[in-house]
């Protein structure tokens, strides 16, 4: 497979019209550029994003923009399930089913969900109570090793989509609609049932995501921070790990009490504190091996995850000015993020505006894609956020080079070993004097 050309057609429509774009804009600037060689006397440079463009980005604006827009009768489609579109739901289900099956299940699950786009909301809720809740319950009830085994591999499996979820639900202060009092209440407590059986302990997502991580932005005072670290180094990464494996839950307390957020110390070290105490009590006084699959497995799981995760998500960070949103988080187009993460892979996107709807992320790209091309932001395909730490810590930049979908006029003039150095500089480490300086302090 060539990375560089190929596209996978598994992307989310959106996806495909945003690279797409991008690769429009690509020929545009290769074939002016040899064009330019051809003839001397020419001294016309076309940049990716000059007017003669515009059209084109205009119309995939306006497309993307149509399948968000309910009012948009012919165009607007909800995410439904996160496997399959509406138009292969069209195409391969029977008329029976998908008129008398699909459609009013859509309509009663949009009187459900805060926003019309997201029916897939209420999909995997119903998922999740009808499967990994009870599977939880029965392996209280009668453990076996098989059925441990087999708990633990279905939540292996759901548990990336679930995390991106509950990351809209932080984001938003809920996924379902605060016009019905009950489903309300049930939007703010169903976390402190299914995060644990996720790997999340109650709050702490939201403590140190919303709280902590989107106010520092990668910076020095990030618990979470990059900027330390060699960033294509195994010990580097493991120390990094390792750290908030064993520290955050004390880390993170300590972080408010600092600056003064009292309350939001004593609140993160309380409810990490008691996540903590009743694992330990299920696992000393009712069943230890079915706490050990229901709970602690998935909780080392998750903590390795979302480091894992974070490091390909800011490890790219660039040398001259860190503290842009733009030059200190990636863009990523495939479909392990965007189809079944809800969008993750647009972090750059959700750095810039955190409160955005998911499902804006790609129209958002096109909108700003000038102020990307600008600030030579790094924008990649065919690769995901753990694929992007294992090819780092291997020292693979010809490998992520071929990933990386360039914009902007110098990006894609560049060889691919000029893109493969250029990436290497991006992973270096800051020293101190680096940080002061760079970071103002």
């Amino acid at each position: 497979m060539d990375l560089q050309t190929f596209v996978d057609p598994n992307l989310t429509e959106p996806d495909l019209i945003v690279l797409k774009n991008l690769h429009h804009d690509i020929a545009e600037c290769q074939g002016s550029s040899a064009e330019d060689n051809k003839d001397t006397s020419t001294l016309r440079k076309r940049n990716p994003s000059a007017k003669t463009d515009d059209h084109e980005d205009e119309a995939a604006i306006s497309k993307l923009e149509a399948l968000n827009d309910p009012s948009n009768a012919s165009s607007f489609e909800p995410t439904v399930f996160v496997t399959f579109d509406m138009a292969h739901l069209r195409a391969r289900l029977p008329a029976s089913i998908y008129n008398n099956v699909l459609l009013p299940y859509i309509s009663f699950a949009q009187k459900i969900v805060r926003v019309e786009t997201d029916v897939v909301m209420l999909t995997h809720l119903l998922l999740y109570f009808s499967t990994s809740v009870p599977s939880a319950l029965l392996l209280y009830r009668h453990f076996t090793y098989t059925h441990g085994v087999l708990h633990w591999l279905m939540q292996s499996y759901y548990v990336g989509t679930y995390t991106l979820m509950m990351h809209q639900h932080i984001h938003m202060g809920g996924i379902l609609s605060k016009a019905n009092p009950l489903i309300h209440a049930f939007d703010v407590l169903f976390p402190y049932i299914t995060n644990p059986l996720f790997g999340h302990t109650w709050n702490s997502y939201y403590y140190h995501h919303i709280k902590h991580h989107h106010v520092e932005g990668n910076g020095p005072d990030d618990l979470s921070s990059t900027i330390r670290y060699q960033r294509d180094s195994v010990p580097d990464f493991l120390h990094y790990v390792l750290r908030f494996m064993f520290f955050v839950w004390i880390e993170l307390p300590l972080y408010f009490v600092r600056h003064g957020k009292y309350v939001l110390g004593l609140k993160a070290f309380v409810w990490e504190v008691s996540n903590y105490i009743v694992l330990a009590v299920l696992y000393k006084y009712v069943n230890a091996r079915a706490t050990t699959f229901a709970f602690l497995l998935p909780l080392l799981m998750l903590r390795i995850g979302l480091m894992v995760g974070n490091w390909g998500q800011h490890a790219l960070v660039d040398e001259d000015d860190p503290t842009s949103d733009l030059r200190s988080s990636i863009t990523l187009i495939d479909v392990a993020s965007n189809r079944f993460c809800f969008n993750d892979g647009y972090h750059t996107s959700h750095h810039l505006n955190p409160r955005r709807h998911w499902r804006d992320h790609p129209v958002a790209f096109l909108r700003a894609k000038g102020k990307y091309q600008t600030e030579r932001a790094l924008v990649f395909k065919n690769i995901d956020y753990i694929m992007m730490t294992v090819k780092l810590l291997q020292r693979d930049y010809m490998y992520l080079a071929k990933c990386l979908v360039p914009i902007g006029e110098q990006q894609i003039q560049m060889s691919l070993e000029q893109r493969a150095d250029m990436l290497r500089t991006k992973t270096k480490r800051f020293s101190e004097e680096d940080v002061k300086a760079k970071f103002g302090l």
